[in-house]
């Protein structure tokens, strides 16, 4: 699995990443959990990444994996979810990286997220603050953002920010224009999510959730399975956003070994051609009726 920088970070992360939020699902047993984690890893995968928010996710993380630590990056978010404190304080961020510690039973946490936190809140700086606090005691190597639109701006701005994790799909292309290359130009990391839209393009009718709801609608508005009839969606949207320049890893969460073994063979066929890159950049942006991105 080709890895690649994360920025300035001096990590390097594998090209497609594990998103763990499916090991929070409690049809996933304890022994289908480590047995998933631990081939993610034999697979060449050195990226996970989970939440606090993401239940059983980081528990199962540290009982599977602890022992195989020092070979993968370990990336989580925090920000909420510490009871007796206010979510979104600096108390709480130094809770939740604690916790996130014991949870999966490291020294140090590789990535740390703001996790989709609100713009006042970022421009107040103690959260902020605070993961640099940690960092400085040794608790976390990148302070980093999870999100999208204003917030991502502000973050791109600051400077004090060493990642970030942001939605980019054939569905969601808003930070290619502008985004991708002020994040380069700041040498921050970035991390796709949502890399496959929900794989909207298998479904006949609009999902209820929000997301993948508003992806549907993009997707139909599209139009793209007419643009390039017979494609692989699955394939060609990993390959779309896996090899744009600045994106050093994008994230795919699965239950199934058989989806993350297909996943990797779609990213190692590397770019798409030229043409059809450019052809579902320009039918996104002949489309997009003020589409922002979506947390």
């Amino acid at each position: 699995m080709q890895t690649r920088p994360l920025g300035k970070t001096g990590l390097n992360v594998s090209a497609l990443g594990f998103g763990a939020m499916h090991l929070n699902d409690e049809r996933v047993s304890e022994q289908e959990a480590s047995r998933l984690l631990n081939q993610v890893l034999d697979l060449g995968v050195n990226l996970i990444d989970t939440a606090r928010g993401y239940g059983l996710s980081e528990e199962r993380i540290g009982r599977h994996l602890a022992h195989r630590r020092q070979e993968f990056v370990l990336s989580t978010k925090v920000g909420y979810g510490i009871d007796g404190v206010p979510d979104w304080t600096y108390a709480c961020i130094l809770a939740g990286v604690d916790a996130a510690l014991t949870r999966m039973r490291c020294e140090v946490l590789d990535i740390v997220h703001l996790h989709s936190c609100p713009l006042h809140t970022l421009e107040q700086g103690e959260v902020v603050t605070a993961l640099e606090d940690c960092k400085r005691a040794g608790k976390l190597r990148v302070v980093a953002y999870s999100g999208d639109n204003a917030e991502l701006d502000w973050t791109i701005q600051s400077q004090r920010f060493g990642a970030v994790q942001t939605s980019i799909s054939v569905c969601d292309q808003s930070n290619l224009a502008q985004r991708l290359p002020a994040l380069a130009h700041a040498a921050m990391g970035v991390i796709a999510k949502r890399p496959l839209a929900g794989a909207v393009w298998r479904t006949a009718t609009r999902p209820e959730t929000y997301a993948e709801g508003a992806y549907w609608d993009r997707w139909q508005a599209m139009g793209l399975e007419q643009t390039i009839p017979q494609a692989d969606w699955n394939e060609l949207a990993l390959r779309f956003i896996a090899h744009l320049p600045g994106v050093a890893s994008s994230v795919v969460g699965t239950r199934k070994l058989a989806h993350l073994e297909q996943n990797l063979v779609a990213v190692a066929k590397g770019p798409l051609p030229t043409e059809q890159q450019q052809q579902i950049h320009a039918t996104f942006l002949r489309n997009e009726q003020g589409w922002c991105g979506l947390i």
